[in-house]
């Protein structure tokens, strides 16, 4: 009797295990793979359609993707395979252009995947039905108004139409890829936008560029005239005076510890590595745009220091030698005034307090957004009287001018970004400058937009 007790425990037991085996493994799991398409795509039947598929538990054992032109449709198959040791799957699936002879605006794409479960001796399998609507046609541009010229270290305008009954995205793009969103302008169709050449880029183009939900696109070229300035270009000793303050301070404070740096490493480190990470921060922080639409567009000329006397250049590439021998190299992205110690640093525009902290060489370092992507930088301040999120109203003392970061002497750097480039100072103080390339295309545009109505 009790050998039979003993087994018949031995065998509940068992079943225990298996029972628990069967629910808590993965080759029982009753979830369905994930097929994580969207139910509606647009296609031009020259891309792909880019599919995604997931089982994170058992993973997936099969995909199976059918073409039909309607749902009585018995269909045309694309794909029947097995998959082996996969949970996530990204399909290419090229849509056939000889799949009908007639010309079809749609398409049904049923997908079905399963899953290396055991459940229900089959497995887990799930079926979606996608809606590829057929779009051909690329969007249509018309550049309405342009600034005439643009010049190596500055800004231009351009406001342009786009139409198309799946229009995604316009934006413009430049010969060295950086993307300038496009807003919204006076009514639907129609796009404003500032961009601005890089003062380090010798060369430059830029496009209008329309996108459909298809994948269509369209670009078309703004004629700028190009003015090549020619920026300055410094040769600069380094003392061991210098090196051994600012640098070394620097250097100490956000240098990896245990560096064991030598002093001209400590400067390549400030100079390099320390100033790109700055400059990556404030590109990152003035490339956004932040509202949806250009409504009004209203901008005083920026003279953010009283009295303030030039001390050095914008775009200045300064090389940095040391007895004799090369070092370094930099440049010198904004303009630095000067007056008298801890100077007011008045704000000319109202504007959003985006960024108010310490900037490695900038020091004490305020950014503002002043709308359609205009970014006004200060750095080097000894003080602050406004906070990131807080709105600054014009003609506000923001700052005072100091020596914070990399200054030697009291200043102030300014700079003026437009959508992360930045950008000569003296045309935002050009008040004939800001009339002629924003002011008039703008409105000029405006009256194209209210005759085409």
């Amino acid at each position: 009797m009790r050998k039979r007790t003993k087994f018949y425990g031995l065998i509940l037991v068992l079943f225990v295990i298996i029972g628990f085996f069967v629910f808590k493994s993965n080759f029982f799991e009753k979830k369905h793979p994930q097929i994580l398409s969207q139910d509606l795509i647009y296609n031009n039947l020259e891309n792909p359609i880019s599919l995604d598929i997931k089982d994170e538990n058992s993973g997936i054992k099969n995909v199976k993707i059918i073409l039909k032109k309607d749902s009585n449709d018995s269909g045309l198959i694309l794909l029947d395979e097995k998959i082996k040791d996969k949970k996530d799957l990204t399909l290419q699936v090229k849509l056939p252009k000889s799949a009908y002879k007639e010309k079809i605006k749609s398409y049904i794409l049923e997908v079905e995947v399963g899953d290396r479960s055991f459940w229900n001796f089959f497995g887990n399998k799930i079926q979606k039905q996608i809606l590829v609507v057929v779009d051909k046609t690329s969007p249509k541009i018309d550049i309405l108004s342009h600034s005439y010229q643009i010049e190596k270290g500055g800004a231009a305008s351009v406001v342009f139409s786009s139409s198309d009954e799946n229009l995604d995205e316009v934006y413009i793009q430049t010969n060295r890829n950086k993307i300038f969103k496009a807003l919204p302008y006076v009514k639907e169709g129609y796009y404003a936008a500032l961009i601005a050449w890089d003062a380090r880029d010798e060369e430059f183009k830029a496009f209008v560029v329309a996108k459909d939900k298809a994948g269509n696109i369209s670009k078309q070229a703004i004629k700028y005239a190009l003015l090549n300035r020619k920026y300055r270009t410094s040769n600069i000793n380094l003392s061991d005076q210098f090196l051994e303050g600012k640098i070394h301070d620097l250097a100490e404070q956000y240098a990896p510890k245990d560096n064991n740096l030598s002093l001209l490493g400590k400067f390549k480190f400030v100079n390099e590595t320390l100033r790109s990470i700055n400059e990556d921060l404030i590109h990152k922080i003035t490339s956004e745009i932040k509202e949806d639409k250009l409504d009004n567009f209203n901008l005083k000329l920026f003279l953010p220091l009283k009295n303030g006397a030039k001390v050095a250049d914008f775009a200045d590439h300064r090389f940095y030698s040391y007895k004799g021998e090369f070092v370094s190299d930099s440049y010198h992205m904004g303009l630095d005034l000067a007056s008298v110690a801890r100077a007011p640093i008045i704000n000319n525009n109202e504007g959003e307090v985006v960024f108010a902290n310490e900037n490695g060489i900038y020091g004490l370092n305020l950014i503002l957004y002043h709308g359609f992507g205009i970014y006004s930088l200060y750095g080097h301040c000894s003080s602050k009287n406004v906070n990131e999120g807080e709105t600054s109203h014009a003609l506000s003392v923001i700052a005072n001018t100091g020596t914070s970061g990399l200054a030697l002497g009291d200043h102030l750097h300014f700079g003026v970004l437009v959508q992360g480039v930045e950008t000569r100072p003296e045309q935002w103080q050009d008040r004939k400058w800001i009339e002629n390339n924003i002011y008039k295309v703008l409105n000029e545009a405006k009256k194209k937009i209210g005759e085409n109505k």
